[in-house]
């Protein structure tokens, strides 16, 4: 800032980001700055959780939609897994999914008892709506923000983007 309290070109950052700029290298100072970013992710959860209310849906529910998403077809048995659930939960979960028409079992060719689930148009009609609600919430606290710090938001978004933790916590690439 200079001597009027303005950014100036030299400093177009506000004095938090000049003052987190030295730390970020260092790990453990970075996660106590995503730590501070508590009142942001409260925002973000509470937001999230009164969308996930007037849609009448689980969070799990939306975890299987994501997980259905990002792999085309999948068995129950396969959703299960990697919702970490029990196979009889997750078939309760996708039987409620099909009810209400965001999911279809589509039965295979080769092995009649096998049948895979798949998104339905309406469910990804639902998580293209979800997603942009997040991304709306996302960005009214972004704008307000100097351009500077906007630009070191939206690399800092990208460079998250290319790659995503599993639940796990492995490194996975983001699908393309």
């Amino acid at each position: 800032m200079d001597d009027t309290g303005t950014r100036s070109a030299r400093h177009p950052y506000s004095d938090a980001v000049e003052d987190a700029a030295g730390q970020l290298q260092n790990p453990r100072q970075l996660s106590d700055r995503i730590a501070m970013g508590r009142a942001i992710w409260r925002e973000l959860v509470i937001g999230f959780t009164a969308q996930l209310g007037e849609l009448r849906l689980g969070f799990t529910q939306l975890a299987a939609l994501y997980v259905l998403s990002g792999s085309g077809t999948t068995t129950v048995g396969d959703l299960a897994e990697a919702l970490g659930r029990s196979a009889s939960a997750t078939s309760r979960l996708v039987a409620g999914l099909v009810h209400r028409g965001f999911l279809v079992r589509l039965e295979d060719a080769e092995d009649r008892r096998q049948r895979s689930l798949e998104l339905t148009a309406d469910g990804r009609a639902l998580l293209a709506q979800v997603d942009r609600a997040r991304a709306e919430q996302f960005l009214a606290v972004v704008r307000p923000l100097p351009p500077a710090e906007r630009a070191l938001v939206a690399m800092g978004v990208a460079a998250l983007a290319t790659r995503a933790i599993s639940r796990r916590g492995r490194l996975i690439k983001a699908p393309a």
